[in-house]
């Protein structure tokens, strides 16, 4: 009896340490995706839900732990694909959740199921990755927490999550028609929501009326998102952006931020007034509730960098026991003014750094160089974006699939163009300034071979539209990897002299970002992870009109494909009864 005894305690002993060093779990979730009527803004309209919550649920999880996510498509027509943003997908590429690109869609009635193992703590994002679905509310965070065990370099009391979007009453193929017809018509959204809630602004929703566009509606899915805080303690806020085309400025009012963490990684303490962020982007900023408590303040979203005919996003930061319902006695910020916006964005953009005792430095050279000229163009009548004059088609058949099946590569020519893509553009005589001199673009699918682990650097150039004097943001994402952001510069990048400005000492390593107008962002990363993965603007117009590439590297590392992934394209006889 006692040698069970002692067995027993002894069994509780090891799983209470194995407990205290945070042995990695399995967290499964069951999602239930589909259509419903909600008035995210006050105006009814078809919004995803994911168990019925908008915006998704945030997923919690502790680094080294599994994710299981099983993802039934209710949406009857349409079919998905979920995307891990910032996920790396180590081992897994199969699961990036890339629609033509890594997986074939989840048809309507279909369940899929993701399995894949968050590697590291951090601020990270999900989103749908076809169609454009994303704009119609299939998003939302993910919170990856450190080890039990292990501290951040910084301290605070409470942890939350704020999700930024912008919101159209559209719907996602009326959008979608909209943007891939020769008129190619595009407006600005209708509002931002902070954390699925907004304000239709009255002119603009008189218009609606008129035009019979949407329904009014009263309800508390549109009253302002509360953050309720207590006066002396320190509050971490996950901010995540997944807009359709905005760039933002948030803002909390009378309240200094501190920047900490960059999609995933720390970063030198900045303290900002304001946070300029972009789609795809995530940030962890400190906040001190140190103001007065005896009122309620306003945090604010803002579009900046286009005319501003969206109204501001409000939510109320509550300092307990205020009631959370009473707004602000002051105006809210209207944020930055366009004509203003590009020097300060560039400004927070070259002034976040790697934190000091956590710098990952990058090799000191690189052994591959790919310029990238961003431009707008025209196919056949139909406005395009273009990358060194070719515009991204994906193809039927999933990139990994076809490279990886033994049974699709005498097949492969028919899947996707076969010859490479190119590498520069005539950087010495192209004129950023002006429109294209040739309007006319190609459109191709073909792919940027990587040899494994090689050094690769991307600098990304943005240059004037078709339009005279116009030139917008574009936040580019790399899927399967992080990469160090080396320099942003503003003109014409000069490969001759201006590598010798990079920054080898502490670069950020990110996910996502911003390619600001007129200028350029040289980025390297290692090619290290064996898949197939899409780089590209994360605006979803400007990936559906084909701003990206993609990249294959060590596909023979690659393991067995699961059968899931398939049944698309030439990937349909590939599935057994």
């Amino acid at each position: 009896m006692a040698k069970h005894f002692y067995s027993l305690v002894y069994f509780i002993a090891v799983l209470s340490l194995m407990s205290c060093k945070g042995v990695a779990k399995i967290k499964h979730h069951k999602w239930d995706v589909k259509y419903e009527f909600r008035s995210p803004d006050c105006c009814k309209k078809l919004v995803i839900t994911i168990n019925g919550i908008f915006p998704g649920p945030t997923i919690k999880a502790e680094q080294g732990d599994t994710i299981i996510v099983e993802v039934t498509n209710n949406l009857f027509t349409e079919n998905l694909a979920i995307h891990w943003h910032g996920i790396r997908q180590i081992g897994t590429p199969w699961y990036d959740g890339t629609n033509g690109v890594t997986q074939c869609p989840i048809l309507p009635g279909d369940t899929f199921v993701y399995k894949f193992v968050v590697d590291r703590a951090g601020t990270f994002l999900y989103h749908s990755h076809y169609g454009m679905q994303r704009t119609q509310g299939l998003n939302g965070m993910i919170e990856v927490s450190l080890p039990l065990g292990q501290s951040h370099p910084f301290s605070y009391d409470f942890d939350s999550s704020i999700l930024l979007m912008d919101w159209y009453h559209k719907s996602a193929s009326e959008l979608a028609a909209l943007i891939t017809s020769t008129s190619h018509t595009m407006e600005d959204p209708q509002s931002l929501l902070i954390e699925g809630r907004g304000s239709f602004d009255s002119p603009l929703a008189e218009r609606a009326l008129r035009s019979n566009m949407v329904m009014p509606s009263t309800s508390h899915e549109c009253s302002p998102f509360v953050l309720t805080v207590v006066s002396g303690k320190t509050y971490r806020l996950r901010i995540g952006s997944l807009t359709f085309v905005s760039s933002l400025n948030f803002e909390i009012e009378g309240h200094n931020m501190t920047i900490i963490e960059a999609d995933g990684h720390y970063v030198e303490p900045l303290e900002v007034q304001s946070l300029y962020i972009y789609s795809g982007e995530t940030y962890s900023v400190l906040v001190k509730a140190n103001q007065d408590p005896s009122r309620n303040y306003w945090v604010t979203s803002n579009t900046v960098g286009q005319m501003q005919g969206t109204p501001t996003g409000l939510a109320i930061f509550n300092y307990y026991p205020n009631p959370p319902n009473r707004n602000p006695p002051t105006t809210p910020s209207m944020g930055p003014m366009m004509v203003d916006s590009i020097a300060p964005r560039l400004a927070q953009s070259r002034a976040i750094k790697a934190r000091e005792g956590f710098i990952q430095h990058p090799p000191a050279t690189s052994d591959r160089v790919i310029m990238l000229l961003i431009t707008e163009n025209m196919i056949n009548g139909y406005m395009k974006w273009a990358v060194n004059n070719v515009s991204l088609t994906l193809p039927n058949t999933p990139y990994l699939v076809a490279l990886k099946n033994k049974k699709l590569r005498h097949k492969i020519h028919l899947i996707f163009d076969q010859n490479p893509p190119p590498n520069s553009y005539d950087w010495q005589n192209y004129d950023i300034y002006r429109p294209p001199p040739n309007v006319n673009a190609t459109s191709s699918n073909n792919i940027y071979r990587l040899e494994l682990n090689t050094t690769v650097d991307i600098i990304l150039q943005n240059a004037n539209m078709m339009d005279p004097n116009r030139c917008e943001t574009h936040p580019w994402h790399l899927h399967g990897h992080d990469f160090w952001v080396l320099s942003y510069g503003m003109g014409k990048f000069n490969p001759l002299i201006d590598p010798k400005k990079f920054n080898l000492d502490d670069p950020i390593l990110k996910n996502t970002v911003p390619l600001h107008p007129y200028g350029w962002t040289a980025i390297r990363f290692r090619a290290d992870n064996p898949g197939v993965w899409l780089c590209h603007c994360h605006i979803d117009v400007d990936m559906a009109l084909g701003m990206g590439i993609v990249f294959e590297e060590g596909i023979e590392k690659v393991g067995k494909l699961p059968s899931s992934i398939m049944g698309c394209g030439l990937t349909k006889g590939l599935i057994t009864p």
